[in-house]
């Protein structure tokens, strides 16, 4: 039977809810609202992987009747539309990635315009750079150029999340996220993997071969920075969102580098070699930094961690996991 919608506290269905960012976000929801009052959605069957915090359904984004049916049925309110194919990835099937990742878009906004939904949140990424843009620091208003069919997704879907809301009114929000980093889930298939990977390596093998140049800086983000943004950027004012497309928010830039001389303070025996692929060519493309103002003085966006507090809570959570291994390097 269909929830009422005018409850004070918003239904919110989740796609995507198995992946690096929806892994974290679900749970973060699920401590500000209640766990039966965010509804995660995988492509995972929900016997293989049950979730024992609150409601799971396998769902296929694809699919517009099943999506409708459980914003019918749980009363949703908003939905947090994480699931997509990333930039390395995409380069492998770019049509297949094309579809899924723009015509999931358009069955969400379709669902919230036709459902009158409160709020959509979409993630947009650094992937709508190019060439054309800035190196060192790319401006909210740069030219797009993406060079990865997920880049030509994510600027394409920011123009259609503007259209939604001009023309049909619907409350929908965006950040352009940079790389993530996340201690609770593997990575999905983007070009700054490489971040989430090396401490995996450095605890298990104590070594990492990195696809990237030592010298290739990008913008980075510790996940527990994202996670505060996407829920401070739903939770403002929709009077303060002046930005018609995706915020810029900015937290870390760094080289791999960079990265393995801070791993090194805690491992000193860690060593890490490069064997650059197909991936240089697409972090060649994108900016070593975001240019953040808008979001900062629309709804007081302020990243956490730096670089040294990032890898030191890397560490604390990851550690742990690998201390039985007999491979493990000693941490200092």
């Amino acid at each position: 039977m269909e929830h009422d919608k005018k409850q004070l506290s918003p239904v919110i269905l989740v796609t995507g809810a198995r992946g690096q960012i929806g892994t974290e976000l679900v749970a973060a929801l699920r401590n500000v609202y209640g766990r039966e009052q965010v509804i995660a959605t995988d492509l995972h069957d929900a016997m293989a992987t049950p979730d024992l915090e609150g409601p799971y359904h396998q769902l296929n984004v694809l699919d517009k009747d099943e999506l409708e049916n459980l914003i019918a049925t749980y009363g949703v309110t908003q939905i947090y539309h994480l699931a997509a194919t990333l930039s390395a990835k995409g380069e492998e099937a770019p049509l297949k990635a094309w579809h899924l990742n723009m015509q999931s878009l358009l069955n969400i906004l379709e669902a919230a315009k036709d459902h009158k939904l409160d709020k959509v949140f979409w993630p947009s990424s650094i992937a709508v750079f190019g060439p054309s843009t800035a190196r060192k620091i790319s401006p909210q208003n740069a030219l797009l150029d993406p060079q990865t069919v997920y880049g030509i997704s994510k600027e394409a879907g920011e123009q259609w999340c503007a259209y939604y809301r001009e023309h049909y009114g619907v409350d929908v929000r965006s950040l352009r996220y940079p790389g993530l980093i996340s201690y609770s889930a593997p990575a999905g298939g983007g070009t700054t993997d490489y971040a989430v990977a090396i401490f995996h390596e450095a605890l298990q093998n104590g070594s990492y071969e990195c696809y990237l140049n030592p010298d290739t800086a990008l913008p980075m983000m510790y996940m527990d920075d994202a996670v505060r943004a996407t829920l401070q950027l739903m939770n403002a004012p929709v009077e303060a969102l002046k930005e018609r497309g995706a915020y810029n928010i900015g937290a870390l830039s760094f080289t791999p580098a960079q990265l393995a001389a801070e791993l090194k303070n805690h491992l000193p025996d860690f060593t890490i070699s490069y064997n650059t692929d197909k991936r240089q060519s697409i972090a060649n493309s994108w900016p070593a930094g975001v240019e953040d103002a808008e979001a900062r003085r629309d709804w007081n966006w302020r990243p956490e961690y730096d670089l040294v507090t990032m890898t030191a809570d890397m560490l604390g959570h990851l550690t742990p996991v690998y201390k039985n291994n007999s491979n493990t390097a000693a941490v200092s």
